[in-house]
C-alpha cells in the first residue's frame, strides 16, 4: 500500500517533465525563426524596396530659379509682340532710308522760299502751275490742284505746324497748320507730297508764303497733286472760293 503511494507523485512528476520538454521543443524554434537576423546580408531588392517608399512632396520640393533674361520669348503673345515690334522697326528703317535718298533731290535753291503775291493769304502754288480737278463734296473735304511732281507748296497763312509726318492716313507725306487770319482760327492741310520734301517740323513757325513741301502723289492719291483743305473757326470751307476772296 505504502508502494502504490509512492508511485503516483512519480507518475506525476513524469508527465509533467514530458509535457515541459514538448512545450520547449515547439515554443523555442518558433520563437528563433520569428526573431531577425542581423547578420544576414541586405540585398539589391531590400533596398529598392525600400528606396521606392521615399517619396518627396510639393511642399519639400524646390526648384532652381529660371533667369527671364535667358529667354528671347517664352509665351506665344510675346513670341507675336516681337515679331510686330521687328516689323515696325524694319518699316521705319525703311521709310527712313527712302527720305533720306528723296530728300537729297530737293535742293530749294532751285525755287522761291515764299510765295509771290502779299497780304495775310497766299495760294498754297505757284500762279499757272496747277488746275483744279476736284473740290469739296461728297465726302472730299480739300481741293485737289494738279500739278507736276516737285511743284513747290506754300504756307496759305503764318502759323503754327500742327503736324508734319512721312504718313498721315490718307493724305500720305503731309503738312498741317494752324493760324488766326482776321481774328478766326483757321488750319490748313497740304497732303499727298514727295517723300522726304517736307521743310518744315511739328511746333516750327511759319510765315505766310513760306515753303513748306513739294508736290507728289503719296497715300491715297492716283496722280501728282496737292491735296488743300481749309477749315475756319472748326467749319470745313471751299478752298478756292476762300483764296480767291483773300489771298493777296
Amino acid at each position: 500500500m505504502s508502494a502504490r503511494k509512492a508511485v503516483k507523485p512519480l507518475r506525476s512528476i513524469a508527465i509533467f517533465g514530458a509535457v515541459g520538454a514538448l512545450v520547449a521543443g515547439i515554443a523555442l524554434p518558433a520563437f528563433a525563426s520569428s526573431k531577425p537576423s542581423e547578420a544576414a546580408p541586405t540585398t539589391l531588392q531590400q533596398l529598392a524596396a525600400v528606396d521606392a517608399q521615399s517619396l518627396v512632396v510639393a511642399s519639400q520640393a524646390t526648384a532652381a530659379p529660371l533667369a527671364r533674361g535667358t529667354f528671347s520669348a517664352t509665351t506665344p503673345e510675346e513670341i507675336a509682340k516681337k515679331k510686330a515690334e521687328e516689323a515696325a522697326a524694319a518699316r521705319a528703317a525703311a521709310a527712313a532710308s527712302t527720305a533720306s535718298t528723296t530728300s537729297s533731290r530737293f535742293n530749294t535753291a532751285g525755287y522761291a522760299l515764299t510765295s509771290p503775291g502779299s497780304g495775310e493769304v497766299r495760294y498754297p502754288l505757284p500762279m499757272g502751275s496747277w488746275n483744279v480737278s476736284r473740290t469739296v463734296g461728297g465726302g472730299h473735304n480739300g481741293a485737289d490742284m494738279l500739278a507736276p511732281a516737285g511743284t513747290p507748296i506754300y504756307a496759305a497763312a503764318a502759323g503754327v505746324v500742327r503736324a508734319s509726318a512721312e504718313s498721315i492716313g490718307g493724305y500720305g507725306v503731309a503738312v498741317m497748320l494752324d493760324s488766326v487770319v482776321g481774328g478766326q482760327r483757321l488750319q490748313t492741310t497740304y497732303g499727298h507730297m514727295l517723300y522726304g520734301s517736307r521743310q518744315v517740323q511739328v511746333g516750327q513757325t511759319v510765315s505766310a508764303g513760306q515753303l513748306i513741301g513739294y508736290v507728289g502723289s503719296t497715300g491715297r492719291s492716283t496722280a501728282n497733286h496737292l491735296h488743300f483743305e481749309v477749315w475756319i473757326n472748326g467749319g470745313l470751307v471751299e478752298p478756292m472760293s476762300w483764296l480767291s476772296v483773300n489771298a493777296g
